[in-house]
């Protein structure tokens, strides 16, 4: 096909093992990385690339991968659940995975898919590019990912909540927030230049905090969502649970006369309010020019702002739904 013709080989070769540092700007502990790092960089494709990737696991413990969103139709042996349609990698030992990208593009995650080691950090985004003709023509495209990251490890905590015989329920442990790999309120500023059309690839990759995102005097239109286009739609900002992907296009303003700030509010449903630790704000810095004054947006409550929601997104290619040939009701 002609899809085949332009595709290419990506081989990747990552080495996993333990790194060590204070990802939040406070707590020194061990966590999981790539060749020795973290974060390691995300990985961009091309439709129709063949994605390899050459695993070493450096740790003491089995290890796995999982590409979040890819179908893996016929080839669910690379698909990483441990235990499930693969065993782990030992220790000291290697696997390849081949991952197809023919019949997907969009905007994914890969992580860890053994002992929860995505809760250490052991993922990064995915990003598949697509050769069609974008839903909204952009000038650039710019990457948002978040994270939820605790203080220990996971296997610490699992620790406590599974022994039974403990005298009280153990204590909470609250995430901090990183963007783009560091602590929320320290990630480097987002540049925009006057004029521009940026197209914002935005991925949750949390394992239980929920984000929400707005740049303030500034609308955002969703082209996409969990790797499929969608029609056009306007929103004041993003609520995205843990795996959650959206792909947003943002003008920027014909001025360079004021920098913005973007919120970033992490937060759980399930967890008990304390102030100043769920929900937490975090903020960042839109420059469109070095020096300028920020400006300031009146605040508004979230009840009057506009979110995406999953039953309003349609397809952009609109493909007829499939045909009913049984119905059951239940009473």
């Amino acid at each position: 096909t002609l899809l085949g013709c332009f595709a290419a080989r990506v081989e990747l070769s990552w080495d996993v093992g333990y790194v060590y540092g204070a990802r939040d700007g406070f707590t020194y502990r061990r966590a999981i990385g790539v060749n020795g790092e973290l974060p390691f960089p995300p990985v961009h494709v091309t439709q129709g690339d063949t994605l390899v990737i050459n695993v070493h696991n450096s740790l003491d413990v089995p290890t796995s991968i999982h590409a979040h969103g890819l179908l893996n139709n016929g080839t669910n042996y690379y698909d990483g659940p441990d235990m499930v349609t693969q065993c782990g990698i030992p220790p000291g030992e290697s696997f390849t995975y081949v991952l197809e990208t023919k019949n997907q593009f969009g905007t994914f995650w890969i992580h860890g898919h053994t002992r929860h080691q995505e809760v250490d950090g052991f993922h990064t985004p995915l990003i598949i590019h697509s050769r069609k003709q974008p839903v909204i023509d952009y000038d650039e495209e710019l990457l948002v990912a978040f994270e939820d990251w605790y203080t220990t490890e996971f296997n610490v905590r699992q620790e406590y909540i599974n022994n039974l015989k403990g005298a009280s329920r153990p204590p909470t442990n609250y995430a901090k927030a990183l963007i783009n790999g560091y602590d929320g309120n320290n990630t480097a500023p987002i540049t925009f230049v006057p004029g521009k059309r940026y197209r914002l690839r935005v991925v949750c990759m949390s394992v239980n905090n929920w984000f929400k995102f707005r740049i303030p005097g500034h609308k955002m239109t969703v082209i996409e969502a969990d790797g499929v286009e969608s029609m056009p739609l306007e929103v004041d900002g993003l609520s995205m649970g843990p795996g959650q992907r959206y792909s947003v296009i943002v003008t920027a303003h014909k001025s360079d006369e004021f920098n913005y700030i973007y919120n970033v509010t992490s937060y759980s449903r399930f967890i008990t309010k304390e102030e100043g630790l769920r929900p937490i704000v975090y903020t960042g810095l839109i420059k469109y020019k070095d020096g300028a004054p920020t400006k300031t947006i009146p605040v508004v409550s979230d009840n009057q702002l506009v979110w995406p929601e999953e039953a309003q997104l349609q397809a952009y290619d609109k493909q007829p739904r499939l045909p009913v040939d049984r119905q059951i009701e239940l009473t």
